[in-house]
């Protein structure tokens, strides 16, 4: 009888953990995006040597940029923050990620398709 009270009550117990768990929102905001990215406007302006922090920046948001939700999200920010900022490079811009060792899975230019 303790037994089948025990195993009702643990039953009720996860069924309420499942029908609480809280929802996971997107680990990628254009403010993440830009946080990681400010370190690498200067090169993304002038060229020279990619700073430490830039591409520690570039890794971070990679590593966070998980989902393919996640990875589309960080492309439009990308989109709309290089259209944002005056004097960047194309060449710096595009092999950035590269100088960085990482690889994003789509070109870095203003004409890519966010949406594959």
């Amino acid at each position: 009888m303790a037994t089948s009270v025990i195993l009702k009550l643990v039953c009720v117990m996860v069924a309420s953990m499942v029908m609480t768990t809280p929802h996971v929102e997107a680990a990628v905001t254009c403010n993440v995006v830009a946080s990681n990215l400010i370190a690498c406007i200067t090169y993304l302006k002038s060229g020279g040597a990619v700073p430490s922090t830039c591409c520690s920046g570039i890794k971070s948001l990679n590593a966070a940029a998980t989902t393919t939700s996640d990875r589309q999200t960080a492309c439009q920010c990308l989109k709309q923050l290089a259209t944002s900022i005056s004097g960047l490079k194309t060449g710096p811009t595009s092999t950035l990620p590269a100088k960085c060792g990482v690889s994003v899975g789509y070109p870095i230019s203003a004409s890519v398709d966010c949406s594959k």
